[in-house]
């Protein structure tokens, strides 16, 4: 997790709360010129705002439906060559829970496969744990490698350096993956240009109601982009829990950099900018433990936000020098207006319409502006969990999620953007792990 150094969050926490009481003070002393031109700019401000905000939500919405419709016209692939692959499952302090996502590779209908676990320099039980699962299991071979940590992506190019088959899949020990999962991934490689798959990523434990939120903010507002992303062969960050890979294009670019927060997002930029595909498959199917503690959310949205930000910055020319594909350039687009410019712009425009509305009166219209939101949040929630077959129980806490949760999110989002434009320092920590009571049995 990251943990940012020094005072940075403070400041910059002081630095908004003066500049909003000034700005309430400035307004108050103002003359009445002066308010109905800020009325005004409230006006057009919204109208601006909810435009913007319209204009993503059904383009999203459509191209994420035309990419589920695109999957069942497809049908059935089952006659699909399989070749062998090779999936890396890079640990670091991972003992509680590695031997559980072992258990689910090894349940994997896919015919020939090895796993490669890549020790990351753990001071506990890991490696001993790896080590233990060493092995031959019904023509799955796992093999184990140990190295000085150095971070997850130098594990999971230690890991490509030793594969063996021509396409891989990289998961975390932390995750559980669906049996199907490669025999729906590895057909999307019969187009030679698709460099990558990303999978589906699903919340696993939901018994609070922070992780219920998360479950629904990864088919809303994760998957959902991804899936209209997909449609054109222009995904943008393939998950950590889930990604299929084609060696070559590995190969091509480099593996995996060590110098963001983010190697995941950094490695796909890098398959963009060479111009490779990169579909979606949601039946690729990964289940990961979601944060349980708001502090530890807030440290997870931190390194994201700031390694994409970081991966953005390597390559900023791909923002205004298009790549030779047209699709994969607009999705770099999206990739900083999603990271920076959505996030702010949603805060500012909260803060705003909140203070305007009761500086001049305006509760009603706010009132409706919130209810607008959160009607396309019910919408989109029904939508996208009907797609993945999902809970319905989850499409209610759309409420909570608009008025809530989602703001929460931006505004941390907010201040690691602002903290990575000043180059604040950060630590890395990671999340105590907590071995899930109903495991499936052992593989023997």
């Amino acid at each position: 997790m990251g943990r940012t150094r020094g005072l940075g969050p403070i400041l910059l926490l002081l630095i908004v709360v003066g500049m909003s009481a000034a700005f309430f003070i400035w307004v108050l002393q103002s003359p009445d010129q002066v308010r109905v031109f800020l009325i005004r700019l409230v006006l057009i401000s919204l109208v601006i705002f909810l435009g913007i905000l319209l204009i993503r939500f059904f383009t999203l919405l459509w191209f994420g439906f035309l990419q589920h419709a695109e999957r069942d016209i497809q049908g059935d692939r089952s006659d699909t060559e399989l070749p062998p692959v090779s999936v890396i499952v890079p640990a670091y302090n991972e003992g509680p829970v590695l031997e559980r996502a072992i258990q689910s590779l090894l349940r994997l209908d896919y015919p020939e496969y090895e796993v490669l676990i890549i020790d990351d320099g753990s001071p506990d039980n890991t490696l001993a744990t790896a080590t233990g699962l060493e092995g031959v299991y019904e023509g799955v071979p796992i093999r184990v490698f140990s190295k000085p940590n150095g971070g997850k992506a130098t594990a999971l190019n230690l890991g490509i350096e030793n594969s063996r088959h021509p396409f891989i899949l990289c998961m975390d020990a932390d995750s559980t993956v669906e049996p199907q999962l490669l025999r729906r991934a590895i057909p999307h490689f019969e187009d030679p240009t698709v460099g990558a798959v990303a999978g589906n990523v699903k919340i696993e434990n939901r018994d609070r109601l922070i992780t219920r939120l998360q479950a629904l903010e990864y088919i809303e507002g994760l998957n959902m982009p991804r899936r209209a992303q997909g449609f054109i062969a222009a995904v943008n960050i393939v998950p950590g829990p889930v990604g299929v890979f084609r060696r070559e294009a590995l190969s091509d670019v480099g593996g995996y950099d060590t110098d963001t927060f983010a190697e995941d997002a950094d490695l796909t930029l890098k398959l963009i900018s060479s111009g490779w595909k990169i579909v979606y498959e949601d039946q690729a199917i990964a289940w990961t433990q979601a944060p349980e503690r708001w502090l530890d959310l807030v440290q997870q949205r931190y390194r994201w936000t700031r390694g994409i930000l970081q991966a953005i910055r390597k390559r900023k020319w791909l923002l205004i020098k298009p790549v030779p594909d047209f699709p994969l350039w607009l999705s770099v687009l999206e990739m900083g207006f999603e990271a920076v410019v959505w996030p702010i712009m949603n805060v500012y425009a909260h803060l705003f319409f909140a203070v305007v509305a009761l500086l001049f009166g305006m509760g009603e219209l706010l009132l409706y502006w919130w209810l607008l939101l959160t009607l396309l949040d019910l919408v989109a929630a029904l939508v996208t969990v009907s797609m993945e077959e999902e809970q319905l129980s989850l499409v209610p806490l759309a409420v909570i999620y608009r008025v809530f949760f989602i703001l929460f999110l931006d505004v941390t989002k907010s201040f690691a953007a602002t903290e990575e434009l000043f180059r604040f320092g950060m630590d890395w920590d990671q999340v105590r792990r907590i071995p899930v009571n109903e495991a499936p049995e052992a593989v023997a």
